[in-house]
């Protein structure tokens, strides 16, 4: 990996090291996606804003931003971007006027179906080095992973994650005790 070869008597630390490990993939699938996608509609977001109104029944903004993890006034500008090329369309959600139900139109599932099938040669030339059933079995190990983190949310509250992170002390850290006076002072 970054030097258990060159001395097999001491490895890299980081070869071990989920983040690190994490962060090149990460990395690594971000350039090329971000590659693939230059000239979509707002980028690799905004692929993943129609991926989500493409996979399932329509649903209001409110939720795919909740899904996808993006602000939902991010997400606005996102969904508008995308009904410029008539790749989607919003509708009132009978349940709720108030609400904006996402529909993908026929230009959207084709366009989304062309990229699809880019960003998988994306994947393929990522997962490489393993066999197709390695590439599968990762693939069902990341669903498994993803499914669970998204279900449990735990960045939701930061303050929290913090928390629950950092040294028992009596102190709050110091971005907190700023944060407190603003908001009192509020």
């Amino acid at each position: 990996m970054t030097g258990a070869t060159d001395r097999p008597d001491r490895p890299d630390p980081l070869d071990d090291d989920l983040g690190w490990m994490l962060g090149i993939v990460f990395r690594g699938h971000i350039k090329a996606a971000e590659h693939a996608l230059a000239d979509f509609p707002g980028g690799p977001r905004g692929y993943q804003v129609l991926t989500a109104a493409a996979n399932g029944p329509a649903r209001n903004q409110g939720a795919i931003a909740e899904e996808l993890g993006i602000d939902r006034t991010v997400l606005t500008y996102l969904i508008d971007d995308l009904e410029r090329p008539g790749f989607v369309a919003r509708r009132a959600d009978p349940a709720d006027r108030r609400s904006r139900l996402v529909d993908v139109t026929d230009t959207g599932r084709a366009a989304w179906e062309q990229r699809r099938r880019a960003l998988r040669q994306v994947e393929a030339h990522l997962l490489g080095a393993l066999t197709p059933a390695e590439s599968a079995t990762l693939r069902a190990l990341l669903q498994r992973v993803a499914c669970s983190t998204q279900a449990t949310d735990p960045l939701r509250n930061l303050c929290e994650v913090v928390e629950q992170v950092r040294p028992d002390t009596t102190e709050p850290p110091t971005g907190a005790r700023r944060a407190g006076r603003r908001a009192s002072a509020s």
